[in-house]
C-alpha cells in the first residue's frame, strides 16, 4: 500500500469516528427520546439497575416487576397497556415485588 493511500484511509477513519462521536456537553437525541419506565418489563427484560433483589438488566425476577425498570418511547410509559390494573411509572413502584 503507498503511503498516499494509507494516510487517506487513517484520515477517512479519523472523520468517521469524528462523525459518530457526540460532542461534549451535547446529548443523544436516542437517549433523550427514551425514558426508564417501572413496572412493565417482563422477567428477565428489564434494563439496567432494577431494584433490592437484583443486580443489572435481565435480572428481574417477575413480569412487572414494579422497581425495575425498562426504557420505553418519552410519552409511552404510563399509557401502555399492561394485563390487569397495572400502569408504568416513571418512579419505582411497590408492587409485584419478588419475596
Amino acid at each position: 500500500m503507498s503511503k498516499k493511500l494509507a494516510s487517506a484511509a487513517l484520515v477517512a477513519g479519523a472523520v468517521a469516528t469524528a462523525l459518530t462521536m457526540t460532542p461534549p456537553g451535547a446529548t443523544d437525541a436516542s437517549a433523550e427520546a427514551k425514558v426508564k419506565c417501572y413496572g412493565v418489563a417482563l422477567a428477565g427484560k428489564n434494563d439496567c439497575a432494577a431494584g433490592p433483589g437484583t443486580s443489572c438488566a435481565g435480572t428481574s425476577k417477575v413480569d412487572y416487576q414494579g422497581n425495575a425498570w425498562k426504557l420505553v418511547p418519552k410519552g409511552t410509559c404510563t399509557t401502555m397497556k399492561l394485563p390487569g390494573d397495572r400502569k408504568g411509572s416513571l418512579e419505582p413502584l411497590k408492587r409485584d415485588i419478588p419475596g
